[in-house]
Formats: C-alpha cells, sequence, structure tokens
C-alpha cells in the first residue's frame, strides 16, 4: 500500500554521513528540514547538495525545507554553564549581563524589559520553569521563582499569553533567506509569525532573492492564533508547531487547535505540517512509546499533509527506524481513513476554470471507483486542490518542472512524476499511461482520471477531464 502522509525529517549530526541519509529518504522521508537555527551556511549548502544527490540515486522527489531561526528570546551563557533555581527564590533576568550566575543571567533578546511588566509570568526551556515577574527596574526584570529547576546556557523564554514584540523576520532571518535562494530550497519556514504581513514580506524577500520557494508559517504564538486566517491566507504551507505553542496557549489547548487549523488549512486549498515530539522516545530507543504512535496515527486521521521529527532525526541514535516507524504508522491510519466527500464540497464555488477540473475528477473518482488520478500539471495547482479532499484514490502528478516535481512531495495523496510535455496532448497521455504501466502502478483494464489542458505545458491551461481505460 502506497503512503498518503509525507514525512519530513530534520537534518543534524545524525544524517550527515551520507549513507545514513540516504537510507532515511529509501525509509520514506519525503521532505528534508535544515534548521538555520543551527549550522552556518557553507553547512546547509553541502547539506542541500547531499539531498539532491541522494534523491537522484534513488529516483525520487525529495523537497528541501529551510526554518528560519526567527527571533532567539533566550536567556545567555551562565558562568558555570548552568544553576538551579529554587522555588521562591528571587532572580533577574537582566539585558545588560554579559555572563550570568546564580542571582542573574543576561537575554539575547534586549527589548525582554519592553515587553513585560509586574505580573507577566515567564516560561522558561518549554515551560519547565515558572518565573512570576515583580517588577522591572531598566534592564533587569526582577522576577520570583514559582516553579524551579536546572537552567543552562541559551534556554528559550516565552510569556504566557503571548505578548511579545520581536519581529518574526531578524536581520540574520534577511541574510539566511539569500541562502535558502542559493541552495533552492522549495519551501521556506518562518518562525513566530503574528500576522499576515509577516508571511507577505517573507514572500517579497524570496522573491527579490530570486526564490520560488512557498512558504510556510509556524504558528507557535498566541497572537498567531487570533490571526489564524490571515496567517493561513498569506501562506502556502502551515505547520502546527506545538512547542512554543504549547508553552504560550498551555498544553491541555494543543490538540483542539491542531484539529481546527487542519481543517481550516484543507478548506483554504493550503498544506499543513504537525510538528514537535511525535517520536521523542526514539531519539534514544529504538521503538516509539504507545502514546506516540497514537499522536502520529491522530495527525493523519486529522487530515495533516505531512509528519515531522525534529531532534529524532537530526542527532537521534536511530533515524533511520524513526523514519520507518512513522511510515509504517501512517499507512495503518490510512487505511482507518472515512473517506467520504464532505458536504461544504457539493456547495463550493470555483473560481477557476483548472479548480473545477480537479474538483470533477475528484468526485468522478470517488463515484466511478477509479485506479487513479492523473494530473498533467505545471504548476501543481490541478493536484493541490485534488488532495484537499480524502477520496482514497492515488494522484500522480506528472511535470516537466523540476521545481514542481519536488514541491508535490509534501502534497498528501499526491505522488509526484517527472514527464516531458513537449509533445501534444494525445502522445502525452500515451506517455502518461505508459509511465504508470511500466512502474505496475496500473494494470490493462483500470480506469483512470486524466486532467490535462488543450494547450500543453501552458501554467493555468488544465481545461480538461478524461476517463481513460488502460490499454
Amino acid at each position: 500500500m502506497q503512503r498518503s502522509t509525507k514525512i519530513v525529517a530534520t537534518l543534524g549530526p545524525a544524517t550527515n554521513d551520507p549513507d545514513v541519509l540516504t537510507r532515511i529518504i529509501a525509509a520514506g522521508v519525503n521532505v528534508v528540514r535544515l534548521n538555520f537555527s543551527h549550522g552556518k551556511a557553507e553547512d546547509h549548502i553541502g547539506r542541500a547538495q547531499m539531498v539532491r544527490d541522494a534523491a537522484n540515486r534513488l529516483g525520487v522527489a525529495v523537497a528541501i525545507m529551510v526554518d528560519l531561526q526567527g527571533p532567539k528570546i533566550r536567556v545567555g551563557k551562565f558562568e558555570k554553564n548552568k544553576i538551579t533555581l529554587e522555588p521562591g527564590q528571587l532572580f533577574i533576568l537582566d539585558a545588560a549581563c554579559e555572563l550570568g550566575n546564580s542571582e542573574r543571567v543576561g537575554l539575547d533578546y534586549k527589548e525582554l524589559p519592553r515587553d513585560v511588566s509586574a505580573g507577566s509570568v515567564l516560561l522558561l526551556d518549554d515551560g519547565r520553569l515558572v518565573l512570576d515577574v515583580q517588577s522591572v527596574q531598566g534592564s533587569a526584570i526582577h522576577t520570583r521563582v514559582r516553579i524551579g529547576g536546572v537552567l543552562s546556557n541559551n534556554k528559550g523564554i516565552n510569556r504566557q499569553g503571548g505578548g511579545l514584540s520581536a519581529p518574526a523576520l531578524t536581520a540574520k532571518d534577511m541574510d539566511d533567506i539569500k541562502v535558502a535562494a542559493q541552495l533552492e530550497a522549495d519551501y521556506v519556514a518562518v518562525s513566530f509569525p503574528k500576522s499576515g504581513a509577516d508571511m507577505y514580506m517573507a514572500k517579497t524577500l524570496l522573491l527579490a532573492a530570486g526564490s520560488k520557494a512557498q512558504v510556510v508559517a509556524k504558528i507557535e504564538r498566541t497572537e498567531a492564533i487570533a490571526n489564524l486566517e490571515e496567517l493561513v491566507e498569506a501562506s502556502d504551507v502551515i505547520m502546527v508547531a506545538r512547542g512554543d505553542l504549547a508553552v504560550e496557549v498551555g498544553d491541555a489547548a494543543v490538540p483542539a487547535l491542531q484539529k481546527r487549523m487542519i481543517r481550516l488549512a484543507r478548506s483554504k486549498n493550503k498544506l499543513t505540517i504537525t510538528a514537535t515530539q511525535m517520536m521523542e522516545s526514539m531519539i534514544t530507543s529504538p521503538v516509539p512509546t504507545r502514546a506516540e504512535v497514537s499522536d502520529v496515527a491522530n495527525a493523519v486521521l486529522d487530515g495533516t499533509d505531512a509528519v515531522m521529527l525534529s531532534a529524532e532525526t537530526a542527532a537521534g541514535k536511530y533515524p533511520i527506524e524513526t523514519v520507518e516507524a512513522m511510515a509504517r504508522v501512517c499507512i495503518e491510519a490510512e487505511k482507518s481513513s472515512d473517506y467520504q466527500l464532505d458536504r461544504d464540497f457539493l456547495s463550493r464555488e470555483f473560481t477557476r476554470v483548472d479548480q473545477s477540473i480537479a474538483m470533477a475528477a475528484l468526485f468522478t473518482a470517488t463515484h466511478l471507483k477509479v485506479k487513479a488520478i492523473v494530473a498533467l500539471t505545471q504548476t501543481g495547482a490541478t493536484a493541490l486542490w485534488a488532495s484537499r479532499v480524502n477520496c482514497g484514490v492515488p494522484i500522480y502528478a506528472m511535470t516537466p518542472e523540476l521545481g514542481t516535481y519536488r514541491r508535490l512531495s509534501l502534497f498528501r495523496d499526491v505522488h509526484p512524476m517527472t514527464l516531458d510535455h513537449d509533445c501534444d496532448q494525445k502522445s502525452l497521455l500515451e506517455s502518461a499511461e505508459k509511465r504508470l504501466r511500466d512502474q505496475d502502478l496500473v494494470q490493462s483494464g483500470d480506469l483512470l482520471v486524466v486532467t490535462v489542458g488543450d494547450t500543453v505545458g501552458q501554467m493555468g491551461s488544465t481545461n480538461t477531464m478524461k476517463i481513460v481505460r488502460v490499454a
């Protein structure tokens, strides 16, 4: 059985070996994530080339997603690398402090004293430590420890309920966007966006750098939830970034928000990635916990396009086993999906001819029980629209555009293929059918629904749906 849900894997020390990288791609990775919070530009460019080489050897589509660091809202460093905070202890976060000790620590985000006041609650190290702000005096935030523990260098800071003014795109991010363009990234993820304007700025900077990458909004701020509709509209993909989001809104609120975000994105023909701690235990264990299996399966049943691995493949002991386990869970979960056209599908208004053709193909494929939908596409738009409603029919998207071929690897239910469109429509259809037969994806007598344009090779020209019986 082919897997419909895609897997995003973060690269790092555990996958630096070309053989390991090739094996995780062979195990099922569809998109690799380059985390620009770590490493130098040349490191990322080298990893990107390794990915392209491995994908070419295996003959598969693998997209590259650059994840921008965003604002560094973290404590500074300590004289002895870490301290222990006790409940009730007074502790100072001081933007002017160079090297921390048991009484105070510096801040990477120098504007934090302006963003908080007496009564604010600060959550450190993913919420493991809780500090109540007593007062703000110049560059120093005076706090009392509510929940203590070990605090080490460069741990993150969140304000409960959100409200930090840090911009989504820093000067470093703007430089990194140029690097993303240089390595021909397919997707660029923006950290901590608060509004659609943040995403439009990222798109503008990418275009200026000569990049055609699509933008991913990482939903991880309270403000992002308030502006969710405009963020979805302004983005190509949204990432349910459950780590920082849980710290800001409370962990109990995240599961319902995950479902809401995926449902909203799909209704607006956008892609979704579900991320954070999906198989966290496999950093050190060769098998996942039952809770992790259920978490991944539930994301699949929610309709997410992709599930993401972070430290599991970047720094874990079992990167290959982790990908294999995640792929197995996705396949099993997909078997129980309820493939019925949603009621709102029947009442949708279509604004474009090619969108109407995609929906007609989807409806026909569902009711005629065809073997596959074949989308002959330049931009991937037809395949995207067809993939927004689960129907249990695989979509083979064939394109002559290398960039489209790679981007399609993130779309749920869509299996990208390259195909030369430099021929007439009849020859093109024959070539597509032969390609599927040669790979044993269809057999003689199978029915296919094919979408194609009269003007072969022209963007947005899809205006024809054909029902074809395989010879």
